[in-house]
């Protein structure tokens, strides 16, 4: 389908959904569909699969510290892209939040970095969040010495970072949910 001129839109796994749309307009069609009778199986398993996914980036996470031989508990973690999408900064039902939760309840200090959310609002699920502010990079767009993470977890690949200058040199786990981190110059990328 790639291949046609036409009517085509690319559609790639990720580390769940996010938005004002896709995690909650579907489900009143399911509403609306058991109202008449009707069933909406295969929707409602989607709803199901895409709400797993944020615990599947964190298991992911937990196996790749595993290899080196840290524990989720007390490692460092950063998450790139809090939006639900790269490119804005709406953090609607976004799945960072959820990754971000399920990683500090595990133990471990979580810090962000997105260009396009400077500091976390205050959001009905996790107002624990609210105030925390984004890692800065340095002038040239890396990751700051004293930032010492274990583990980097991509979940929105925002097109204002470059992802390969802002890893170079880091010596920990990259977990990547977007398939856009390359394994060159030492970079131990584990896709998710």
């Amino acid at each position: 389908a790639a291949t046609k001129p036409f009517g085509f839109a690319r559609f790639e796994p990720g580390p769940g959904v996010g938005g004002h749309c896709i995690p909650v307009d579907p489900f009143y069609l399911v509403y609306k569909a058991k109202e008449v009778g009707k069933p909406c199986d295969f929707i409602e398993l989607a709803g199901r699969v895409n709400a797993a996914m944020p615990r599947f980036v964190v298991e992911s996470v937990a196996a790749a510290l595993n290899g080196d031989r840290k524990a989720v508990n007390g490692s460092r973690v950063l998450v790139v892209g809090l939006a639900y999408k790269a490119g804005v900064d709406d953090m609607r039902e976004a799945p960072a939040l959820e990754i971000w939760a399920e990683l500090g309840a595990r133990g471990a200090a979580v810090r962000y970095l997105d260009p396009l959310i400077p500091e976390v609002p205050r959001t009905r699920k996790h107002p624990a969040l609210a105030g925390c502010r984004s890692v800065e990079l340095t002038e040239d767009g890396r990751l700051r010495e004293e930032d010492r993470f274990d583990a980097v977890v991509v979940v929105t690949n925002h097109p204002q970072v470059n992802l390969q200058r802002c890893l170079e040199g880091f010596q920990g786990v990259v977990v990547d949910t977007r398939n856009c981190v390359k394994p060159e110059n030492g970079l131990r990328v584990f896709k998710s």
